[in-house]
């Protein structure tokens, strides 16, 4: 069993940069794919960013391509958003996710029902 504990959200005005940490607990981390999902309100949950499991490749949402950069620390059993240029349609709840497939899936794994473990979230707010 793994447990995502997600931290870092807050409210910060357009612009400004937020880093979103999901810190793992549980057996080998580095065997997930991780996700990072959000939720805006009254939106559905779409995934925005994904690092394979030794973190050698990424993809991203076009929405926040070349503003968010997604890391992980497997050596602490971390996984990181880096949140820049941030707009008010950014705002959200994030959620990290753990997938335990053993091919990358990039964004074509963007189905959140394919992912296995979850975080709690943390709202992110971004005023105008």
């Amino acid at each position: 069993q793994v447990q995502l504990v997600e931290s870092g959200g807050g409210l910060v005005q357009a612009g400004n940069s937020l880093r979103l940490s999901c810190a793992a607990s549980g057996r080998t981390f580095s065997n997930y794919a991780m996700g990072w999902f959000r939720q805006p309100p009254g939106k559905k949950r779409e995934l925005v960013a994904v690092i394979s499991r030794s973190g050698g490749s990424t993809a991203y949402a076009d929405s926040v391509k070349g503003r968010f950069t997604i890391s992980r620390d497997n050596a602490k059993n971390t996984v990181y958003l880096q949140m820049n240029s941030l707009k008010p349609e950014d705002t959200a709840v994030y959620y990290c996710a753990a997938d335990r497939r053993r091919t990358f899936q990039g964004m074509g794994g963007m189905d959140p029902d394919e992912y296995d473990y979850w975080g709690q979230g943390t709202q992110v707010t971004v005023s105008s």
